[in-house]
């Protein structure tokens, strides 16, 4: 007999990402994984070519450069802060660290499929709380801890809703939650909310808050994978412990760097986003396929039936547009799409706009 895994991993359903190809398409308009249209800086794109020059030597394993200017920009202290391969890795790491056979690890109806992923990867007990609306419920959450609790996860803003739980609600999750767990703030799509930090005023030195980041979605670098979190000292220490000491590649490190310090940019391409999702919301509305008010760089369209999403996906399929279904995330009736640059988000409501007509008809 072969060896067996773990218990527990062979209950997990790996992971889909959203499609990229197309066959018997020479062009395609990929909108199913909420990467930034304009891609990465200039500045981003210089950093990671010179680092071509340093290909046979490892890379830093303080990640210190990285994190001062992380530190630099977000206002954060630097030695509080832990950087990955992308935010998943941050989230495992937390999974393995602190959760394992017998607890229990909380996250919401229409989370992030990694919490649930990791959790069973670490051998703990996922336990889905239901939403209010596509939007975390904070009670729900609070009434869900229980003495096997060690890890609550919560993607602020969400994806893939889009929707977020604001100030006073933050705050209270935050202080109803035991000394026991760790609350875990993922805030992938924190930049394109305007003055949210992301969680990060809620992280103490001492306490049990932790938040983490990406610079694959508003910094362009989902190729690079380079993500971070922010936490307690206690919590930092642990996770260094069990991080790989090059977890994080030289061009990396050093095109991340380049991008968070490029403040200008970053703050244009929230303003675009900004921009076109609400146009894109706002047609698609007027043609009868609401959606949430987003705070991310996506919205998730919803239609009248699951049956009308295979219609629609379809139909934009065949004109070279990719956007990614969200049944596995128990929302059969809607789409999760990116947001495109003017031409995509134009030509995304135009198509649907012909699938709402042939259906009325």
């Amino acid at each position: 007999m072969p060896i067996d895994p773990q218990p527990g991993i062979m209950s997990i359903a790996a992971y889909v990402p959203g499609a990229s190809k197309l066959s018997g398409t020479n062009s395609v308009t990929k909108l199913s994984s909420n990467e930034n249209p304009a891609g990465p800086s200039a500045q981003a794109i210089a950093a990671f070519r010179a680092a071509s020059d340093t290909l046979g030597v490892y890379p830093s394993s303080d990640h210190a450069e990285l994190r001062a200017a992380i530190g630099r920009v977000e206002g954060l202290e630097p030695e509080r802060i832990i950087c990955g391969a992308g935010s998943d890795e941050v989230i495992a790491m937390l999974c393995n660290a602190y959760a394992g056979p017998g607890t229990e690890v909380i996250h919401t109806e229409h989370g992030f499929a990694m919490y649930e992923i990791s959790a069973r990867a670490a051998g703990a007990t996922p336990i889905e709380v239901p939403e209010r609306e596509r939007t975390a419920d904070v009670d729900a959450i609070l009434a869900a801890i229980t003495d096997a609790t060690r890890l609550i996860f919560i993607a602020n803003p969400n994806n893939p809703t889009g929707t977020m739980i604001l100030g006073e609600d933050l705050a209270r999750l935050a202080a109803g939650v035991p000394e026991t767990c760790l609350l875990v703030i993922d805030g992938a799509y924190a930049e394109y909310v305007p003055g949210y930090d992301g969680g990060a005023g809620l992280v103490t030195a001492d306490g049990n808050v932790v938040m983490t980041r990406t610079f694959s979605k508003i910094h362009g670098l989902g190729s690079l994978r380079v993500g971070w979190g922010y936490g307690p000292v206690h919590v930092i220490d642990a996770l260094n412990r069990i991080r790989g000491p090059f977890n994080v590649s030289a061009a990396g490190l050093a095109a991340a760097e380049a991008a968070i310090l490029d403040t200008e940019y970053t703050r244009a391409c929230r303003d675009a986003n900004a921009r076109w999702r609400d146009w894109l919301a706002g047609a698609l509305d007027s043609i009868g396929i609401p959606s949430d008010p987003s705070y991310g760089n996506f919205i998730l369209a919803r239609f009248t039936s699951a049956a009308m999403v295979e219609v629609a996906d379809a139909h934009l399929k065949q004109n070279g547009f990719l956007v990614r279904k969200v049944g596995g995330y128990k929302l059969p009736e809607a789409l999760r799409i990116t947001i495109g640059d003017e031409i995509a988000c134009r030509r995304v409501a135009s198509l649907l706009g012909e699938v709402m007509k042939r259906s009325s008809t």
